[in-house]
C-alpha cells in the first residue's frame, strides 16, 4: 500500500495541472518545495507563542493588519473554519437571534448549533441562466432587520465559492444603523484589494469582522487564514477567547511562516505581483467568451479570478465536464455543480496552465452537441424553518430519540429534518435541522445524486433523520 507521502510525490511528478486551491499551485517560485522537517519546531525561545504573542508573531500579525487595512488581525492555522466559529460565537450570547445568509459555510451553522442561536435566513438571489446563487442585497438585509428586531449580528459570504460579490459597503451601512456587527466570510477573497482588476476587500467596506483564507487564492499553505476585526461593535476579547479555545494549542510554525511569507509578498510586491497574472487572465477570459456549446459565466458583480464554465448548452452535466477535463486533459477543476465547473486561478498559475485549459475547453466545445438540458439547472430550494437546531436537540433529548425516524428522501416530504444535507464543496447545507422537508428539496437531492454528486452530512445514504411529531 502506498503511503500518503508516496502518493503525493507521484502526483507532484505527473503532468496533472490543478485549477483548484491552494493558490500557490505548487509553483516553486512562490513557495518552498518539499517537507522542511528541519523547520518544524514548537514554542522555543525566540519564536514566540501564537496564543500569547509578544514578539515575532505579534509583529507579524500587526504587519498583516497593516497590509489588509484592518484594526486587528489574527493568524489562523485551522483555516477560515476556526475564524468563522470564533467570530459567530464571540459576537453572540446563548440563544441570541442572528441573521445568516443561507449560502454560508457549514461552520457558521455549527456555531449556531454550539451557541443554541436562533437563525433568521437570508436567501441570495439566483441566476437561472447560469444555475448559481448570486448576491445578497442590502434591501433584503434591511427588511429582515426590520421584521426581526432581536437580531444581534449578521453573517454573509462575499465572494461566494463561485465568485459572486455582494455590496458589502451598502450592507454594512444598513447593519450599522442597528448598532450590530457585520461578519463577512471573505475566505475566497484574500486577494481582494491588491489590484484594481479585483474588488476591494471588506475591511475597506465597513465590515466588523472579515475572514480570509490565504491558501485559497494566494501563495500560502493549506489551512492558512486570517481573521480581521474593525470598529467598536465587536467584543474583541470574546473573539480572542474563542480563538484560543478552538485553535490548536500546538500551532504549526510551518503554517505560520507560510502566512507571514505570503503577507510579506503582498506588502513588497503589491500590484506588481498581480500585473502579469491579470494580463494572462484577461487574455484567457476574452478567448473563452467565444465558446459556443460551453459558456463562460459572468454575473453582474463577480471575482474574475474564478472561471465558471457552464455546460448547460452542451447537454452534459457539470460533473461530466469535470470528468472529461480530468481524464482527457489531466486538468483538475476545483468543483462541479449541476451544470457548470469552477476553475480557480491565482498568481501561482502559469502561462502553460492557461493555454492547456483554453485548448481543452475549445476542443470539448467543438465535440459536444449544442443541446440545452433543464435537468442540469438545479435551483437551490427554499425551506421553511420550523424549529432552530437548539430546539430540535432539546426535543430529541426529552423524547429520548423515540420521536425520530430514518426515512428515504422520497418518503420524508412534510417531515422536519434532524440532519444536515449538503454538497461539499462548497459545504453549504441544502437542508438544516429544524427545516421542513419539501418535494423541491428531495427532488434537488435526488437529482444531484443522479448526476453523480455525493450528499454529505447524512448518517444513512439515501435517507434522512426526521422528527415524527413535526
Amino acid at each position: 500500500m502506498d503511503t500518503l507521502y508516496d502518493r503525493l510525490k507521484a502526483y507532484s511528478e505527473s503532468d496533472y495541472y490543478g485549477f483548484h486551491m491552494p493558490g500557490h499551485k505548487r509553483n516553486k517560485k512562490y513557495v518552498n518545495a518539499g517537507l522542511p522537517c528541519e523547520w518544524d519546531i514548537t514554542e522555543i525561545e525566540g519564536f514566540d507563542d501564537l496564543h500569547h504573542a509578544e514578539g515575532i508573531l505579534k509583529e507579524a500579525q500587526e504587519q498583516a493588519a497593516q497590509v489588509y487595512r484592518a484594526d486587528e488581525t489574527h493568524f489562523l492555522v485551522n483555516g477560515s473554519t476556526v475564524g468563522l466559529l470564533s467570530a459567530v460565537l464571540g459576537v453572540t450570547e446563548r440563544e441570541d437571534t442572528i441573521l445568516v445568509a443561507r449560502n454560508c459555510h457549514k461552520s457558521v451553522y455549527h456555531a449556531i448549533d454550539m451557541k443554541e442561536l436562533h437563525p433568521v435566513y437570508l436567501y441570495p438571489e439566483f441566476d437561472s441562466q447560469a444555475g448559481l446563487n448570486t448576491k445578497v442585497s442590502a434591501d433584503d438585509v434591511e427588511k429582515a432587520l426590520v421584521e426581526n428586531p432581536k437580531i444581534r449580528a449578521v453573517v454573509i459570504v462575499s465572494p461566494t465559492y463561485d465568485g459572486v460579490v455582494s455590496d458589502v459597503k451598502a450592507i454594512s451601512e444598513v447593519v450599522h444603523k442597528k448598532g450590530i456587527p457585520l461578519i463577512v466570510d471573505e475566505a475566497h477573497g484574500a486577494h481582494f484589494g491588491f489590484h484594481s482588476y479585483f474588488p476591494k476587500n471588506s475591511n475597506f467596506q465597513g465590515a466588523d469582522i472579515v475572514i480570509h483564507s490565504l491558501h485559497k487564492t494566494l501563495p500560502s499553505l493549506t489551512q492558512t487564514a486570517l481573521l480581521h476585526m474593525n470598529g467598536t461593535l465587536v467584543n474583541r476579547e470574546a473573539v480572542r477567547d474563542y480563538l484560543h479555545m478552538l485553535q490548536s494549542s500546538s500551532p504549526s510554525y510551518l503554517l505560520m511562516a507560510s502566512i507571514d511569507s505570503c503577507v510579506n509578498l503582498l506588502k513588497q510586491e503589491g500590484a506588481n505581483l498581480f500585473d502579469p497574472y491579470v494580463v494572462r487572465l484577461e487574455k484567457l477570459r476574452k478567448s473563452l467568451k467565444k465558446l459556443q456549446s460551453l459558456q463562460l459565466v459572468e454575473t453582474e458583480d463577480y471575482d474574475r479570478s474564478k472561471i465558471v464554465i457552464s455546460a448547460g448548452g452542451s447537454g452534459v452535466s457539470g460533473k461530466e465536464l469535470q470528468n472529461l477535463l480530468l481524464s482527457d486533459y489531466h486538468l483538475q477543476m476545483e468543483m462541479a455543480a449541476g451544470n457548470y465547473v469552477l476553475a480557480m486561478t491565482s498568481v501561482g498559475d502559469t502561462e502553460e496552465g492557461f493555454v492547456r485549459l483554453e485548448k481543452a475547453l475549445f476542443e470539448l466545445d467543438e465535440s459536444l452537441e449544442k443541446k440545452v438540458s433543464e435537468e442540469m439547472n438545479i435551483k437551490p430550494p427554499k425551506a421553511e424553518l420550523v424549529y432552530t437546531t437548539a430546539q430540535m436537540k432539546r426535543m430529541k433529548k426529552m423524547q429520548k430519540g423515540e420521536a425520530v425516524s430514518v426515512l428515504p428522501w422520497k418518503e420524508s416530504i412534510g417531515f422536519i429534518s434532524m440532519e444536515y444535507a449538503y454538497l461539499y464543496p462548497p459545504g453549504t447545507p441544502m437542508i438544516v435541522p429544524g427545516e421542513r422537508i419539501t418535494k423541491e428539496i428531495t427532488d434537488a437531492l435526488r437529482q444531484y445524486e443522479r448526476l453523480g454528486f455525493s450528499i454529505e452530512g447524512l448518517h444513512t445514504e439515501g435517507c434522512i433523520e426526521v422528527w415524527n411529531n413535526g
